[in-house]
């Protein structure tokens, strides 16, 4: 079912162009090592030494030319995952800036919807409202899937157990005869 159209009456509110740059789909997906689900190559490298180009930052120029490090156990070997590869990991300072930006980016969107709720609180009511109705048949419908599903599983597994309580009676039985 498409999108429910919202019958509400929209407050018009000067959105800002980084949250409607957010909403804009972009069709680039890179393939790499990422931190925080972004690549670390294509995304994270040239916005941090463009960040430090302009004085923004002071990340290590070590951390952007070797972002990627080995890991090391507390002994100090070499740490290797159970599949019997190497480990490794973010530099420090570019994980740290990578955390900072996402704690940034959550609280602007934090503040971005209570700024939304306290202008607009009918509006965003009206809107949670809509979502609540509109995933309820959604929810309804996976719980009973979810029912019948637990309900099979269990018939299947006493099914399986009385068919081992049997097999084992009748062992019993031409072992004694």
């Amino acid at each position: 079912m498409p999108y429910a159209k919202s019958k509400i009456e929209v407050k018009a509110l000067d959105t800002p162009n980084y949250i409607k740059s957010l909403l804009i789909p972009n069709g680039n997906k890179p393939r790499g090592r990422r931190v925080w689900s972004i690549d670390l190559e294509s995304v994270w490298l040239p916005f941090l030494t463009s960040t430090n180009t302009v004085g923004d930052t002071a990340i290590p120029v070590d951390a952007l030319g070797a972002p990627l490090r080995l890991a090391y156990n507390a002994d100090g070997s070499v740490k290797f995952s159970k599949a019997g590869r190497p480990v490794t990991k973010v530099a420090r300072e570019v994980a740290d800036s990578v955390k900072l930006i996402r704690e940034n980016l959550t609280a602007g969107l934090v503040a971005y919807a209570n700024g939304v709720i306290t202008e607009n609180p009918e509006g965003y009511k009206a809107q949670i409202e809509l979502a609540r109705e509109a995933g309820e048949p959604i929810i309804a419908k996976d719980r009973a899937n979810l029912d019948k599903a637990i309900a099979n599983a269990m018939a299947e597994a006493v099914a399986e157990a009385e068919v081992k309580v049997k097999g084992k009676g009748r062992a019993k039985v031409a072992v004694t005869a």
